[in-house]
Parts: C-alpha cells; sequence; structure tokens
C-alpha cells in the first residue's frame, strides 16, 4: 500500500473539508485584506505620499464603504508604465520603502503578449509567501475529486515553466517566477518535482525540451503543470520519440492537468488526441503579480478568487467609458469592490498586493460565473481585443469561435492572431490560422464570421456596415512557433499574441515574409 499517498490524501480531504465549510463573505476579506496591505506599507514613501494611516483610519472606524471611497480619491490607477517611471524603478537601485517596506530581492522578468521589453515585476518575501499559501489551497482542493487513488500523491510532479536560473546584478535577482519561486520549493516535495533542478536550469528552450524527453522513460508522472502549448508540443515531442501511440503509454499515472495562461478550449481537442485516457483538468489564475485565483472543485464553472491573500482586487467595467481603442485605461475610470460587480460583464482587474502594487491595471479582462462563490473566467487581456468600428471583439469571443469551427471541421487549431486593417475607405480583420492539416481558407472564413456573428451581436451589426471583410491566412504552427522563437517567448508562460497591433502587425508580416510563408 502507497502509505505516504494514503497519508497524504488523508490530509488533503481534512484540509479539503475544512475549506469547503467556510462562508464566502467578500466584501468583509478584501477589507481586511487591504486594512492589513495599507497597515504594513503605511511608512514607505508610498503610503506617506497618499495618506494610508488616514485612510486606514476609515477602514477601521469608518461608515462600512468609508475607507474605498477614501482609497478610491486618495490613490491614482496605476499601469506599469506609470508606476515602474515613478516609483518601481528605485526598487531596482536597491532603495527601501518605497512602495512596500524593506528592500525587493527578487524582481520577475515579465513582457507579457504585446510588449518587446521586460517588465520588472517586484517579488517580495510577503508575495512569496503568499503565492505559497495559496499553492497549498489549491493542492487541498483535490480533495473533492473522489477516487484519486493513494498512490496518486507519490508519483511525479512536472513542472514545465521558464529558466530557475537567476541573473545576479548588483542590488538583486532577475528572471523567470519559476525560477523566483523553484528556491522556495519545501524539502519535502523535492523527490517529487520533475524534471528537476538541473534541467529546469536550463535557459536553451528547445534543448531543455530534448534533455526532458531523453529523462521522460525513467520518470512515473502524475500531474502536469504549465500552458497548454508548450505541454502538448512537449508530449508531441515524447510520443515521436518513442515511437508511442499516446502519452500514457510511457506515464500510465499521468491524471491531473494543472494549466493557465491562456483558455484551454482552443487546444483540447489535440491535447486530447495525445491521451490514451481522461485527465482532470485544473485552472490556474498565476502571473507574475501574484496567485489570483484557481479552479476550487470539480467542473466549477470559474476560478475562485483568493481573497484573502495578500491581494485587493478592484473592478474596472471594460467599455468606451473607461477604455480607449487601444485598450488603454482613462483618467479617473469607474472602479468597483466585489460585492458591486454583476455576473456575465467583463471588468479589467485592478490589483493592490504585498508586493508594492498599488490600483495596478495587471491587464486581464475577466467576468463573474458565480458572484456569490467569487468565481471568475479570463476573457482576454485590454489590449488584445478589436474595435475598429465598434464590433468589440474579445479574446473570449475569439476562443469560441475557433473552438466551434474546430468542432466542426474536426481539426485543431492551437494558435491563431487577428490584425485588424484598413479595407478601402473602411475595415477588415485578418485571421492567421495555424493549422498543420490542409484545410480550405473559404469555408474557415465562412464558418468563423458566421460563428461570430452568433456570439457577438455588435459584431453582427459591423459586418453590415463598417467591418467590410475579413480575410484568412492559414500557416502551420511552426510559423508562430519560429516568430515567437525569434523574439526570445519560447516556452515558459510565454503566449502568443491572440490580437496583432501597431508595430507588431508589420513586424509578424516581415517575419512571414523572410521565412517564406507568404
Amino acid at each position: 500500500m502507497a502509505i505516504i499517498g494514503s497519508l497524504l490524501k488523508r490530509g488533503i480531504r481534512v484540509g479539503s473539508l475544512v475549506t469547503s465549510r467556510r462562508k464566502i463573505n467578500a466584501f468583509k476579506q478584501q477589507k481586511r485584506t487591504l486594512s492589513k496591505l495599507l497597515s504594513r506599507a503605511r511608512y514607505t514613501q508610498f503610503g506617506e505620499k497618499y495618506n494610508f494611516e488616514s485612510i486606514l483610519s476609515s477602514s477601521l472606524f469608518g461608515e462600512p464603504r468609508e475607507f474605498y471611497e477614501k482609497y478610491k480619491a486618495s490613490v491614482p490607477v496605476y499601469d506599469y508604465n506609470k508606476i515602474y517611471k515613478e516609483w518601481w524603478n528605485q526598487l531596482l537601485e536597491g532603495e527601501k520603502n518605497i512602495t512596500w517596506p524593506g528592500r525587493v530581492k527578487y524582481f520577475a522578468l515579465s513582457s507579457g503578449t504585446s510588449e518587446a521589453s521586460s517588465k520588472y515585476i517586484p517579488v517580495t518575501n510577503a508575495m512569496s509567501k503568499a503565492m505559497q499559501r495559496a499553492s497549498i489551497r489549491q493542492i487541498l482542493s483535490l480533495g473533492k475529486y473522489k477516487n484519486l487513488p493513494d498512490n496518486l500523491y507519490e508519483k511525479g510532479f512536472l513542472m514545465l515553466g521558464g529558466s530557475t536560473s537567476l541573473n545576479k546584478k548588483e542590488n538583486y535577482f532577475e528572471g523567470d517566477l519559476s525560477g523566483i519561486n523553484a528556491s522556495q520549493i519545501p524539502f519535502w516535495f523535492k523527490p517529487y518535482y520533475k524534471p528537476g533542478g538541473k534541467i529546469a536550469a536550463e535557459k536553451d528552450w528547445s534543448l531543455k525540451l530534448e534533455e526532458i524527453t531523453l529523462q521522460a522513460k525513467d520518470w512515473d508522472i502524475g500531474f502536469v503543470v504549465g500552458v497548454p502549448a508548450w505541454i502538448q508540443l512537449l508530449m508531441e515531442k515524447i510520443i515521436a520519440h518513442y515511437k508511442l501511440k499516446n502519452i500514457h503509454e510511457i506515464w500510465p499515472n499521468l491524471l491531473v492537468f494543472g494549466h493557465g495562461g491562456v483558455a484551454f478550449e482552443p487546444y483540447k481537442k489535440g491535447f486530447e488526441r495525445l491521451l490514451g485516457k481522461p485527465l482532470i483538468y485544473i485552472d490556474t489564475y498565476l502571473a507574475s503579480e501574484g496567485f489570483l485565483a484557481y479552479q476550487p472543485r470539480p467542473s466549477a464553472a470559474g476560478m475562485q478568487l483568493v481573497m484573502d491573500n495578500g491581494i485587493f482586487f478592484e473592478f474596472v467595467p471594460f467599455n468606451d467609458l473607461n477604455f480607449n481603442t487601444e485598450g488603454e485605461i482613462k483618467e479617473n475610470p469607474e472602479t468597483l469592490m466585489v460585492d458591486e460587480v454583476e455576473e456575465g460583464k467583463e471588468y479589467a482587474l485592478l490589483i493592490s498586493t504585498c508586493a508594492g502594487a498599488w490600483r495596478y491595471l495587471i491587464g486581464d479582462t475577466i467576468k463573474f460565473v458565480d458572484k456569490e462563490k467569487a468565481e471568475i473566467v479570463i476573457t482576454g487581456r485590454t489590449k488584445h481585443f478589436l474595435s475598429l468600428c465598434g464590433e468589440h471583439l474579445s479574446v473570449d469571443n475569439m476562443n469560441k469561435a475557433i473552438d466551434l469551427v474546430s468542432h466542426e471541421l474536426g481539426i485543431t487549431v492551437k494558435e491563431f492572431t487577428v490584425a485588424g486593417i484598413s479595407h478601402g475607405s473602411l475595415f477588415a480583420h485578418h485571421w492567421y490560422i495555424g493549422s498543420d492539416i490542409a484545410v480550405d481558407p473559404v469555408t474557415i472564413k465562412r464558418l468563423i464570421d458566421e460563428k461570430l456573428n452568433e456570439v457577438n451581436d455588435d459584431y453582427a451589426v459591423e459586418r453590415k456596415h463598417a467591418l467590410k471583410d475579413i480575410f484568412i491566412t492559414v500557416l502551420p504552427n511552426e510559423a508562430f512557433y519560429g516568430w515567437m522563437e525569434s523574439k526570445g517567448k519560447m516556452g515558459g508562460q510565454h503566449k502568443f499574441p491572440r490580437v496583432m497591433k501597431k508595430n507588431l502587425i508589420g513586424d509578424w508580416e516581415t517575419y512571414l515574409k523572410l521565412n517564406g510563408y507568404q
């Protein structure tokens, strides 16, 4: 009998029962969270400038919502460029007590999918501990999954991320978030952690995949965690190398896939063709700025925001009143607390955190699918939508259309991107779709247009007026991965941008021409 696995499973079940019995009062949890953040940071330069002491006093002694009204009135909204220019640049110089107490020793490099240069996201000790707590809660949620074998908890845990090797600078360390978190892995977990320290530290993505493939036969993997595109690429490589029918021929105990970063639905059909039996899928919302949400139970419609763990959430209605056509937030936007939102409406996220981010626009858009349980789905990025003439086409709309078309045609579309272009005096959309089998662009064009008309009323209206056409270019998947590699964005948390804007369109077109794809 798997004694260790049985003990772990029993502990997880007990922990799961305890957490499941807790009633969520999101407003109270968030009020308490912001109070703790304000208390910790009130003597920093940021806290003194924006009078955190007074806001904290309102939270403790004022009317129930007075603290939030005061917080909104006192502290401006920040995007990365603004907070870096005004505050975070000082952290890199080794200055202390700027936006969070003490000095920041670690910075996660994050470029997102639309920016060329790296962002330096501070990762404080408090944030590292908060991420650990959220990870433990997610593990405890496995107790809600029935009939998991005891020995599953003794199997390998493959985490496919960026390099765990950090760059030492004069005043700090920088690197991928997975590298920063790797130093925090508990000693008892290390025997289960794959691919192990040496391979995980490898910076060359192709070499890392090759080394994992060669070692795969010696591992007994039960859990896999990573971005769907890169996990699928790795499994395809392993299957091809060992001439297998599916991944379960080499990893028969693989049962759980924890994914995040992008919507999984467009990948699911192709992903499941690589399996010999079904997997349990667990969605995760982990960003360089914090561990924001995770799927709390089987078949949950969304991910539950972590409301009491060092992150205070605000929600900005994602509309023309608060954002311009480039997805940039306007001055003095409308912002809401969690108890003020509505299910089904799209919001951009602002977060204030124990890493010294304050009213920070993280760049993601979400919808609440269960307000009572604070459960959300990610719908896209503030800058990854198309509204050339009022069509308001979100990444969520695009994913749904691609998923429906893929199902109807029986094909797998791993990657795609859309560019808004001029078409005479009006407008058009140009879709670039990845498929390694021959497909008819005319058929795909008709089906995508039909599906978008069904899921987006604004799109349907504009297709009769200013949005005159859509164009389709079908490309092999290697074109998308090659462009990512040319940008140094292979692997880890990197994702191909679903929407091409501004200079990226020309850069993408140039790449396709130079590499013979057009």
